[in-house]
């Protein structure tokens, strides 16, 4: 008896976890997948009942919610049943906004697609955490450049941050080696003098002065444009990601 309680608790772990895609399994259950703190990328198995606790649950798991969960992780499976569901941060601040949940939307999505692997990650945790509690508790101002900045400063974790100290006047951006150059590469993609000049600005940015980076939606989208397009050059394809259209039209 000793022995099965012990080996019992060894199954279960408290996750610390943001909400990135939920989709049906079957008539009883939904998958869950998130980005956790003491796992990395997770599937968790949800109540797709009416009653008020999976209501409840499918409320608090919005795209981008913060939350934390007792799972059962035994060894060889990929999904994981769970209990003691507990919101985290503000769920409210992107709940009750349209313009934000369209932009929750997008970078779920994108994180969907960029993190693949169960591979544990704090420090890449602790970014995302706190950049999902910046734009549930951030006001209308400087909302429309949350994902450029995101973009931006995420690089980093994934070890594809651009060299910035290279930039010098009048350089261009070798988009496959990441850093600037006076003249083009003979192979690969890079943007121009101009086009490098504000890649180099953007490289300043943070979720604390995005708002001061005033673009247009046809500027926003190129730039965007041109940082998916980075970002699939090293490794991480994210084209065509079905929340993209959505995005542009609101930013």
């Amino acid at each position: 008896m000793c022995f099965t309680t012990q080996y019992k608790a060894k199954m279960e772990q408290s996750l610390h976890c943001i909400a990135l895609r939920l989709i049906k399994y079957n008539e009883k259950s939904m998958i869950l997948t998130a980005y956790s703190r003491e796992r990395g990328r997770v599937g968790l198995l949800v109540p797709a009942g009416s009653g008020k606790t999976a209501n409840r649950n499918r409320a608090l798991l919005m795209p981008l919610s913060r939350f934390e969960c007792v799972a059962d992780v035994k060894q060889g499976r990929e999904l994981y049943q769970f209990r003691g569901l507990v919101a985290h941060g503000n769920p409210a601040g992107m709940a009750c906004n349209p313009v934000k949940q369209a932009m929750a939307m997008f970078v779920a999505d994108l994180l969907n697609t960029i993190l693949r692997e169960p591979m544990t990650d704090e420090l890449l945790y602790g970014f995302l955490a706190d950049a999902v509690d910046y734009l549930a508790n951030s006001g209308a101002r400087g909302v429309a450049n949350f994902h450029l900045a995101l973009l931006v400063r995420m690089q980093r974790f994934l070890g594809i941050e651009p060299d910035y100290s290279t930039y010098r006047a009048g350089a261009l951006m070798d988009l496959t080696e990441g850093r600037f150059v006076m003249t083009p590469p003979t192979r690969g993609e890079y943007l121009t003098r101009e086009e490098a000049l504000v890649a180099a600005r953007l490289g300043r940015m943070t979720f604390r002065n995005m708002h001061g980076a005033r673009l247009s939606r046809g500027a926003r989208n190129e730039i965007l444009d041109r940082m998916l397009r980075y970002y699939s050059i090293h490794g991480y394809r994210v084209e065509g990601l079905g929340s993209l259209d959505v995005l542009r039209t609101l930013f």
